[in-house]
């Protein structure tokens, strides 16, 4: 693998396998596959979940990730999945960072890894004072999971990455051949989802 998927961080969508013909196996396949790549990480998203069948999803999960890989599991929106299963990186939305920081600011220590997702330099500067560790800022192009949305660009890119000293990603239509300048605007790295699913 490249330099360049090292610096990606996939972004699971169960929905894209919902045509196959066994779509739980397809999407296990694709996640074996994903934790198999030399890539910075796996979120774990499925937003339509509520905590309960998040977290048999997260349990099975976490056996395909298996332990002592390069590529790190993170979950998403529910803190009480990653508490419950030991998993010390979460993804969270930034209200639901803010409401943890301001309420039960002790949780967040359980955790070596917190990132969330910004849409401005002042989102990314009160991220950084919630304690977020990393930042995914988007959408930087175009994508298919929010057609007709216009992208913010690589100068917007450039402009959150150099707000903050944590590790910001773009996301919104990242692509492996467009990490060169991704990377050129001082970001981290990049995010992919319905790209991640065709790895």
């Amino acid at each position: 693998m490249t330099d360049g998927h090292s610096r990606l961080i996939a972004v699971t969508d169960r929905k894209y396998f919902f045509d196959r013909e066994d779509p739980e196996k397809a999407f296990f396949r694709q996640l074996e596959r994903l934790f198999s790549l030399d890539l910075k990480a796996v979120v774990l998203r499925e937003k339509d979940l509520v905590l309960e069948e998040y977290l048999r999803l997260a349990e099975k999960v976490k056996g395909i990730a298996g332990e002592g890989r390069q590529c790190r599991l993170i979950l998403h929106q529910y803190p009480e999945a990653a508490e419950a299963l030991g998993i010390d990186a979460v993804h969270l939305p930034l209200h639901i960072l803010r409401e943890l920081r301001e309420k039960s600011p002790e949780r967040l220590n359980g955790f070596r890894t917190v990132g969330t997702s910004v849409h401005s330099t002042e989102d990314a500067r009160i991220a950084v004072q919630c304690g977020a560790s990393y930042l995914f800022a988007g959408n930087i192009y175009e994508t298919t999971c929010k057609p007709g949305l216009e992208g913010r660009g690589l100068a917007w890119l450039k402009e959150v990455a150099g707000s903050v000293n944590i590790p910001v990603y773009g996301i919104g239509g990242i692509t492996p051949g467009r990490m060169k300048e991704i990377l050129e605007t001082g970001a981290a790295g990049g995010c992919m989802m319905s790209g991640s699913m065709r790895l």
